[in-house]
């Protein structure tokens, strides 16, 4: 199999279909969500590996799983940690782990718990996985004021994308590759690349949402924006323009993806929320009001076609490749 996510079909095949045999309800996990409910209790829970190799992986770790639940209106309460190591490991390497995970919980408010760690021959490198469990208030499930679970959108719908695409794999190559980037770049350039790692948490835009009239909100996360427009178009069953310019990216991740000769538009982009809306420039003046950078980028459409346009460009979006990021790190 290809090395990243498995394709959708796949998953499909070979995990969820028996997930539904287990959970013969709305409960279990679906394609395109990042959590998975029981209606009895109101809980949520989503688990979040780290596929990369890299020092802050317990960090990115506990924000991307705590951003799972918080994507779909779900107040994220604490986060457990398994953290399986080679037999070449040493001590301060789990104290890292640790303290990292500790510091992405206060960032997101939640509570670090605990979880598992363990030594063993049958990885050659440090493996994590990092589980978020919330809950829904009952405030949340009457008021009609939450953005549902698995929700869809509807052709016209305008889609916004939240704060910059790539901030999340940006932040990871600035912090791993320092020195052949600073070999080129200003040392003060890289830094600000290595702070984007701080705004990847997504509860106040989440916050903002509530009541707004969007139905639907995509996390992205693996194989970049290009990934999430698929994924959200698909959940959704409709087609999609979207305007390559309008897409909100970061001059240090355009300097740093064309030095490692990448694709910034396939890059790790946790911190970045996609939003199907039904007014689109209300919703974007109120998050710019409330200080989350936020641009329309396109629309759903009621063809399957999912076209990007890039000035006198227009292309088909491909189905999700591998997470760029996999080629360097």
């Amino acid at each position: 199999m290809r090395i990243g996510k498995i394709t959708e079909n796949a998953l499909k095949r070979s995990v969820l279909k028996l997930i539904k045999t287990e959970f013969k309800n709305e409960g279990s996990a679906a394609a395109g969500s990042d959590c998975a409910f029981s209606n009895e209790k109101k809980t949520f829970s989503t688990i979040c590996p780290v596929t990369v190799d890299i020092e802050d992986a317990a960090f990115y770790g506990v924000i991307k799983a705590v951003n799972g639940l918080v994507a779909q209106g779900i107040t994220a309460e604490q986060v457990l940690m398994s953290i399986l190591l080679p037999e070449n490991a040493e001590e301060p390497q789990i104290k890292k782990y640790v303290n990292d995970a500790i510091e992405a919980a206060r960032l997101c408010n939640v509570v670090y718990s605990g979880g598992h760690t363990e030594v063993t021959s049958l990885v050659n490198r440090p493996v994590l996985n990092i589980t978020a469990i919330g809950y829904l208030s009952e405030e949340a499930l009457t008021d009609g004021k939450r953005v549902t679970c698995n929700g869809k959108g509807k052709p016209g719908q305008s889609l916004v994308i939240t704060k910059c695409v790539a901030l999340e794999g940006t932040a990871m190559l600035a912090w791993e590759k320092f020195d052949e980037l600073t070999a080129k770049y200003p040392v003060p350039f890289i830094d600000g690349a290595r702070n984007f790692k701080y705004d990847l948490y997504v509860k106040k835009e989440m916050d903002i949402l509530a009541g707004s009239g969007v139905s639907a909100v995509h996390d992205l996360s693996n194989g970049g924006v290009f990934a999430g427009l698929w994924e959200l178009a698909g959940r959704s069953g409709c087609g999609l323009r979207v305007d390559l310019k309008n897409i909100p990216i970061r001059q240090e991740t355009i300097e740093i993806c064309e030095f490692f000769e990448i694709n910034p538009y396939q890059l790790l982009s946790g911190g970045a929320l996609l939003i199907a809306a039904d007014d689109g420039e209300k919703l974007v003046f109120d998050l710019n009001n409330n200080g989350i950078p936020a641009k329309i980028v396109g629309e759903l459409t009621d063809s399957n076609d999912k076209i990007i346009i890039n000035a006198d460009e227009t292309r088909f979006l491909e189905a999700p490749q591998a997470d760029e990021i996999l080629k360097v790190l």
